[in-house]
């Protein structure tokens, strides 16, 4: 018995050790370079290509800007995902907001980009990052009253035989959903980009529009 017990009690050791190693799930890192894919439906041509953090690319008529990108520590499952802004050259020269939100390596399709020439999707992030840690969710245990002194304001003991008043049920806090507040800076539409790349082998300044 004495042997079961210093076995048990080095084993759960050994696991409290390893949860204190071990990042929390939500552990993620904040890379500086978003990595992306762009096709052009029309040649079928792939070109893959990096964007600095809040930097400009265009790619055929759309331009792309990442505000944050994040993936997961290598110990955790791969997740990678990235908030990024969207804006199409229109034949004038303006630019027209087309797509705002998180795009998701692991599932492109999710949060595509509709277009009819083009389709962009986030592949990776990359660079030296800080870590963002997260406090995982943690239900509080009702404390034990059994070794309390009794005290005279303390509610008197049910009757023999009477059913006790049960207790509320502890519930957790629903994590909030990621939202683009407090990641989009005032408009800055009309920025010129760092990188052009025309995969269709249109002349710059005239992007190709479809039914228009």
């Amino acid at each position: 018995m004495i042997l079961t017990r210093m076995l048990a009690a080095l084993l759960g050791g050994a696991a409290l050790s390893a949860l204190a190693i071990a990042p929390a799930m939500a552990d993620k890192y904040k890379r500086p370079i978003a990595v992306f894919a762009g096709l052009d439906k029309i040649t079928g041509r792939i070109i893959s290509f990096e964007v600095g953090i809040d930097e400009t690319v265009q790619f055929g008529s759309l331009q792309i800007t990442p505000r944050v990108c994040y993936n997961r520590p290598p110990t955790e499952a791969p997740r990678t995902d990235a908030f990024a802004e969207v804006d199409e050259v229109e034949a004038d020269k303006s630019l027209k907001r087309v797509f705002t939100g998180w795009m998701f390596a692991d599932s492109p399709g999710l949060h595509g980009i509709e277009h009819p020439v083009y389709d962009i999707w986030l592949t990776a992030c990359k660079g030296d990052g800080p870590l963002i840690k997260e406090a995982p969710e943690v239900v509080e245990a009702p404390p034990d009253d059994a070794d309390a002194p009794a005290s005279a304001d303390a509610p008197a003991a049910p009757a023999a035989g009477a059913s006790p008043t049960p207790k509320p049920a502890k519930t957790r806090r629903p994590r909030p959903k990621p939202t683009s507040a407090g990641l989009e800076p005032p408009s800055d539409i009309g920025r010129t980009p760092s990188q052009q790349f025309y995969p269709d082998s249109a002349a710059p300044g005239a992007p190709m529009h479809i039914g228009r």
